[in-house]
């Protein structure tokens, strides 16, 4: 069976002591991971070569998705040098390894014409699927009207954009885990950051100005399935007065969402019975998770082997385009 991961991450060496020296609420994600994949994380986010490759081999994933890690960058004209530096770099590595890579383009969204501009050099590259977005953009999301022409690139080219969770903004970091910053991070504030980012977009009408645009959320759809009713419910009067379908509608219609770093078979049952297995793609989250540990959930998955199939590469090909 082939199998296809996406959010598998990288970072230029450029970036990676911002990324390492960041707050220490970083502190106890980076030991975690380091405990979970049994090697050196920075060293991992770096190799998009034979050491990347070798690991994907033994535990039995045919391609990654590449996914630049690096939030968002305050400074417009260091995060264009950055993300476009992203792209080159991954764009070299698709080259190199067809086969075994594709990627997601960075977008430096602090800047949006830009952004659609980087995007679209990207996406004439061979190998680039989709865009990758990392946390809130100077505290600002992309429900915001200003943002949208970078929405409006993704749908004209079919190219999901994948919503990655970032820490959110200091004053709810101060407010919610200043004393308990072991909460933080993917523990519990990154499915907040990223649930809260793609819900701004449903309520803001961005699925009725661009129906065919696909958002893709990790770690299991940041529990958004399993809230999927009381969102719904919750949500109802205020969109029938602001919005042309249901909530569950656009739940199930334009996001898609993986398993990276969630391996959870009780929850992939939850996601399945309320978006469908249809909108669920695998992934480990490499370096930060296990390859090994990813597989072996995925192949022992108490589902037939027609929706494996689908969850493990069917899904990917389809909703990226990817060449079987």
């Amino acid at each position: 069976m082939r199998i296809i991961a996406l959010e598998e991450g990288f970072l230029t060496r450029s970036v990676l002591k911002l990324f390492v020296d960041e707050a220490n609420i970083d502190e106890y994600t980076i030991k975690t991971s380091a405990a979970l994949v049994n090697t050196n994380v920075g060293e991992a986010y770096l190799d998009l070569g034979e050491g990347r490759i070798a690991a994907m081999d033994e535990a039995g994933i045919d391609m990654q998705v590449l996914s630049f890690s690096a939030p968002q960058i305050a400074d417009t004209e260091m995060a264009v040098q950055i993300m476009a530096e992203a792209n080159d770099v991954a764009a070299e590595a698709v080259e190199k390894y067809p086969s075994r890579f594709a990627a997601f383009a960075a977008l430096p969204a602090t800047n949006p014409k830009v952004a659609v501009e980087e995007f679209e050099r990207a996406l004439t590259k061979p190998g680039f699927v989709g865009g990758f977005i990392v946390g809130s953009i100077n505290g600002e999301f992309l429900d915001d009207k200003k943002y949208w022409p970078i929405l409006e690139c993704a749908e004209a080219h079919h190219a999901p954009i994948y919503l990655h969770p970032y820490n959110p903004l200091p004053a709810l970091m101060q407010t919610y885990f200043k004393g308990r910053e072991e909460l933080s991070a993917p523990v519990w504030d990154y499915m907040v950051d990223a649930s809260c980012h793609f819900l701004r977009l449903l309520t803001a009408g961005v699925f009725d100005q661009f129906p065919e645009l696909k958002i893709i959320l990790g770690h299991l759809g940041e529990s958004i399935p399993y809230n999927l009713d009381r969102i719904n419910t919750r949500l109802s009067a205020f969109a029938q007065e602001k919005l042309k379908r249901s909530p569950a509608d656009y739940i199930r219609d334009n996001l898609v969402i993986t398993t990276s770093g969630n391996f959870s078979p009780q929850s992939v049952l939850c996601a399945i019975g309320t978006i469908g297995v249809d909108n669920i793609l695998f992934s480990a989250d490499w370096p930060n998770e296990s390859n090994k540990v990813a597989v072996d959930f995925l192949r022992h998955l108490p589902i037939g082997k027609i929706d494996m199939e689908k969850i493990a590469y069917k899904n990917a090909e389809r909703v990226l385009g990817l060449n079987a």
